[in-house]
């Protein structure tokens, strides 16, 4: 079969190429393990911890700067990936995102039987600080706090051509899973927490349902959208660019401030 164009073609070629019969016990099997690993995440020692530590990571943050760090009337909880947007999640890395294909990609073809270890997005949240420099500050603390609790971590600081910044810290642990038939089985399971700040969480709800849908488009050569203003890439792409602009401002002007409080 021809590489499949968008997301209802996938599981055809999955069956045709890959062997793979994409099943109701598939999805079954990942909402059951989906919903007891949140509710593990949601429970560990790290995170509760997190949640309590908040507001001393609010009163240093503000001790060094005069600003405070967090909004508190933010409700922090995990969110679990649905099953159609990881299936669509294998879609993208094994056919949209893959300069191999029709060979696979090179971290593997992303199929039921590693769908839990290889991506790290499963289970999520989102944290929101007040300003810039609060987002690497958090991250930092996180990661302490993580490896003090048993979990590997990582995080990295995203910005793409389409105007998209994002932060993202990973963190990872084996635990222990049903596997297909029931049997225990051990995984390096990775979760996600983004940190965003109070004027990104403002927008955004709107550039992620136009990155969701070009997500599911095939890749286009040579596409110049910073020269089509009348399209929605156009405006949307430049917005996110603006935005993370004006919050630099913002931390310029707040420097100016505390430097005239110093002469």
């Amino acid at each position: 079969m021809d590489k499949p164009k968008d997301i209802s073609e996938y599981p055809k070629w999955l069956k045709e190429n890959l062997n793979i019969t994409i099943e109701e016990h598939y999805k079954n099997y990942f909402n059951l393990i989906t919903s007891t690993l949140k509710e593990n995440i949601q429970n560990s020692n790290f995170f509760v911890s997190l949640v309590k530590n908040l507001r001393e990571y609010n009163d240093e943050y503000e001790m060094q700067t005069g600003f405070p760090l967090l909004n508190y009337n933010q409700k922090i909880e995990f969110d679990k990936k649905s099953y159609n947007s990881f299936l669509l999640k294998s879609f993208r890395r094994n056919i949209i995102d893959n300069d191999n294909f029709p060979d696979e990609p090179n971290k593997g073809w992303l199929v039921p039987e590693n769908w839990l270890e290889s991506v790290n997005d499963i289970i999520r949240t989102t944290i929101s600080v007040k300003y810039l420099d609060g987002v690497e500050f958090l991250m930092k603390k996180m990661t302490a706090l993580a490896e003090a609790n048993g979990f590997t971590s990582k995080y990295n600081l995203e910005a793409k051509e389409e105007g998209y910044y994002a932060a993202h810290s990973y963190f990872k642990k084996e635990i222990d899973i049903p596997g297909y038939g029931h049997n225990p089985i051990k995984i390096k399971f990775e979760f996600e927490i983004q940190i965003t700040t109070q004027l990104q969480e403002v927008i955004k709800t709107l550039l992620h349902k136009h990155y969701e849908v070009n997500r599911k488009k095939e890749k286009k050569e040579n596409t110049q959208w910073q020269w089509d203003y009348q399209s929605l890439e156009f405006s949307t792409n430049y917005l996110g660019h603006i935005l993370h602009y004006v919050e630099g401002m913002i931390m310029e002007v707040r420097t100016k401030q505390d430097k005239n409080k110093t002469i």
